[in-house]
């Protein structure tokens, strides 16, 4: 039997769980971002071997800044993530009490190579001009 909640909607919408909800929520919207990009990506190079225009109307998406910098977001992120998740899983007994750590040390890593990557997509965009 399933258990039953009666929690309404405003209530779980002001849900506040800090880190590690948030790091899930990102690591989904990761996760469903790479899955959009690889899908978007398989249609669209049909689609430009069919010589039909949209394929270069897609492919100017994937060339611009924004676009990049968040497929960026959602590689990197999830990458990190997941590699956080499974040290914690390989490791359990000795990090779970360190959790809140961890993820504060992914945090730090991401947005150092994520800072990088975005100043590297920048240039290389600033020196297309």
């Amino acid at each position: 039997m399933g258990l039953k909640r009666n929690v309404p909607l405003s209530t779980a919408l002001g849900y506040k769980g800090q880190g590690p909800f948030l790091t899930f929520i990102l690591h989904r919207i990761g996760g469903a971002g790479m899955a959009i990009f690889v899908t978007i990506h398989v249609l669209a190079t049909f689609v430009e071997k069919q010589g039909w225009a949209i394929g270069d109307f897609i492919n100017d998406i994937y060339m611009s800044p924004p676009f990049q910098i968040f497929i960026l977001f959602c590689v990197l992120f999830h990458v990190i993530n997941g590699l956080r998740i499974t040290i914690l899983d390989i490791f359990h007994k000795q990090l779970i009490p360190h959790h809140r750590t961890a993820i504060m040390i992914e945090w730090i890593i991401f947005i150092v190579v994520f800072g990088f990557a975005v100043v590297s997509v920048i240039t290389t965009a600033i020196g297309r001009l």
